[in-house]
């Protein structure tokens, strides 16, 4: 946490972190545009956010992308603030990026935790629903796990587990997991505010993916690297991309607490 601080305490790294969040998934030219740094300058700024994991990148092509990481900054809210007024300033920043938006040039989100756990409790978190039930109150995925079969999704603690057309895609223990997320439900269209009947039947047609990638992170006693990329919308401004992106802070959030002493589940099986 310390390293989040000193980072956060540069002005010109504040500013990069600000253009991120206007648009992410940026190369490191873009960043440096219109700004009084040197190239040289840019890229050790942002190599002090990857140290202390307030960005991510990613290869596309000969581009090193790069993407805002919000997850330390969730850790760092959860922990002076959260035990006092989690409930509702959770729902304030879910309005205010409702009603701010950020047009991103890339329609997806990219997020990166670390987490003291092993690739193979990390995998069966994600896919074992003692655990998903847990970390996602009661929401969420129900599926053999296995390639091409069926991921049934819980739409509450009250809810019964909806066959939505999703399908698992790759599925690797301890390495990989990806599936197809489910489309708008008609308890959606409310909380979103669609009321157009022509939008929202464009909206429900839209079918994204999330992927999860599990690797040993770069220092052996940060645990693991998880990277989840939620991808494939339809653009920009789809509805969907809106929904899940403040979601996945706090559902990553919660995952990472729950697996570094939490309630410990496997423990009861």
């Amino acid at each position: 946490m310390d390293d989040v601080f000193r980072a956060l305490a540069d002005p010109s790294r504040r500013a990069l972190l600000d253009r991120l969040n206007d648009r992410n998934g940026q190369s490191l030219r873009e960043l440096g545009e219109g700004l009084d740094m040197s190239r040289q300058a840019v890229s050790k700024h942002l190599a002090v956010l990857e140290s202390a994991r307030l960005i991510s990148t990613v290869r596309r092509g000969r581009e090193k992308l790069h993407y805002l990481n919000p997850v330390p900054i969730q850790e760092i809210a959860d922990r002076w603030i959260g035990q006092y007024e989690r409930g509702r300033l959770a729902s304030l920043s879910r309005l205010k990026r409702n009603l701010e938006g950020s047009t991103m040039s890339k329609p997806e989100f990219i997020y990166v935790t670390y987490i003291q756990t092993t690739p193979e409790k990390l995998y069966e978190a994600l896919t074992d629903w003692e655990f998903i039930k847990e970390y996602m109150d009661g929401w969420g995925p129900q599926s053999t796990w296995e390639v091409g079969s069926t991921v049934k999704w819980k739409m509450g603690p009250d809810g019964e587990a909806e066959e939505l057309g999703q399908r698992v895609l790759e599925a690797v223990p301890g390495r990989r997991l990806s599936y197809t997320w489910h489309t708008l439900q008609p308890m959606h269209r409310e909380m979103i505010g669609i009321t157009s009947d022509e939008e929202w039947e464009q909206a429900v047609k839209e079918r994204s993916q999330v992927t999860f990638d599990i690797e040993p992170a770069e220092e052996d006693s940060a645990g693991v690297k998880l990277t989840i990329t939620h991808d494939g919308f339809d653009g920009p401004d789809s509805k969907m991309l809106e929904s899940v992106s403040g979601g996945w802070i706090m559902i990553l959030s919660a995952l990472k607490t729950l697996l570094e002493g939490g309630r410990r589940l496997a423990d009861q099986h």
